[in-house]
């Protein structure tokens, strides 16, 4: 599994908190400790509505007897953040690529960059990548283009691996580390990989089925924006991370999406005349999003004709890859990742989404009281990311990977009842 990307209160706003490979990108370089800026790339995707007019939205229509499918994902998520480190398993050099929380999606391509530049280094003609979840299948792209021939070991293919069962947004720094295990390095390490993918989903804009796609996203409060918000209590806290070995509390969580303001789209607070909702106050912000079906048949279909192989095949033990052919192996299993290599410090955070039939007319998203809704080519997808006000810990230790049908009608009903009380004259 590779990641869940959810949480989009992480996302950077105006009003909120928060050789080929060796060491280059084709975007920018180190410049100070910083990655270069690059204030067009906001500006070009900037979505401004006219000032003082109200956006005509078609409403959504949510409604628990439309439920097609509910979809549990766990959030691969590391205290230090993802592991990248490398390691020698018989006459096998590892690499490892996995424990990207909730931001596996965002940070696919950057991570890859980082992973494969590592087996670039020693030179290999053949390459191994386990797992074929989007981390994996970045991977063994990244290492196509690097001139390498790649095969890939997996038990399923992306479309049953759990990086399909997550929203599909982007949200880098989704639970993706803790402040103080993580250290200030991880924050460079982070950029990199944020800078870097942001730029290469840039590439896949506006291509047949759209893959990548920009949605007006539209969060929305009863209570002003700029009003104190107090730390969610997980009442059973007793420490912190360091004393318990699981995070306690939503502020040990770490935040860097100030450090890329300069080309994330910021949001725009709405005034009463332009707030399309019967909720007193409105923010609308440009969201990138993932359609899963068109975006990995995509990839998979890029794999495929570079001359790409997939093996299915299950691993249970390190010792198993020593009878792979590749002298360089790629480790990107994701959650599986705790039992395969016995890495305890993997902790699950759940999630769940639940999506409706499809609402081609309706192409923006909403998040209120704790839960989001998002419409996508494959469905409206709605799902309860804090109902529960506890914040980021909502879902930590959580390995329940079955469906609840309750939750899923729960963060419906927000829905159901917002746009019950859409405003006449709206759509």
């Amino acid at each position: 599994m590779n990641g869940f990307p959810d949480d989009p209160k992480n996302m950077p706003t105006r009003l909120g908190r928060r050789g080929l490979f060796a060491g280059s990108l084709a975007f920018g370089a180190l410049a100070g400790g910083r990655w270069a800026s690059v204030p067009a790339a906001a500006a070009a995707l900037r979505r401004t509505a006219v000032p003082g007019t109200v956006p005509r939205l078609v409403p959504m229509r949510p409604h628990a007897d439309q439920i097609a499918d509910i979809k549990v994902c766990l959030r691969p998520f590391r205290a230090a953040g993802p592991r990248l480190d490398v390691e020698r398993v018989g006459g096998k050099v590892v690499i490892h690529n996995y424990g990207h929380g909730g931001s596996g999606w965002s940070l696919s391509w950057g991570s890859a960059e980082m992973a494969v530049g590592k087996a670039a280094a020693l030179s290999p003609r053949r390459v191994a990548v386990v797992g074929c979840g989007v981390i994996g299948l970045t991977t063994a792209l990244t290492a196509q283009r690097a001139g390498l021939d790649v095969t890939i070991y997996t038990r399923d293919l992306l479309p049953h691996t759990r990086s399909v069962r997550a929203n599909g947004s982007w949200t880098p720094d989704s639970r993706v580390a803790l402040t103080a295990p993580a250290g200030p390095q991880f924050a460079d390490t982070w950029e990199r990989m944020a800078r870097y993918s942001w730029k290469s989903y840039r590439d896949y804009l506006g291509l047949p089925g759209n893959p990548i796609d920009f949605r007006d996203s539209y969060v929305l409060s009863d209570t002003p924006f700029d009003a104190p918000e107090p730390e969610p209590e997980n009442p059973d806290h007793k420490g912190d991370y360091a004393t318990t070995g699981m995070p306690q509390q939503s502020s040990e969580f770490a935040s860097y999406g100030e450090r890329i303001r300069d080309i994330i789209p910021a949001s725009e607070l709405l005034s009463a005349q332009e707030n399309p909702f019967a909720v007193p106050y409105a923010r609308r912000e440009p969201l990138m999003i993932f359609n899963f079906g068109a975006y990995g048949h995509l990839l998979l279909s890029e794999f495929y004709q570079a001359g790409g192989r997939i093996v299915i095949r299950e691993f249970h033990t390190p010792a198993d890859m020593k009878t792979l052919p590749e002298p360089v192996i790629i480790n990107c299993p994701g959650y599986a990742a705790r039992d395969l290599w016995g890495d305890r410090s993997l902790i699950p955070v759940r999630g769940q989404t639940a999506w409706l039939p499809p609402q081609p007319d309706v192409a923006y998203g909403v998040r209120y009281k704790g839960a989001s809704a998002l419409s996508k080519s494959d469905g409206l997808m709605i799902q309860g990311f804090d109902m529960s006000g506890l914040g980021e810990m909502d879902g930590v230790g959580n390995s329940f990977e079955h469906a609840d049908r309750s939750e899923a009608e729960k963060a419906i009903g927000i829905f159901e009842n917002l746009f019950a009380r859409f405003p006449a004259g709206q759509g």
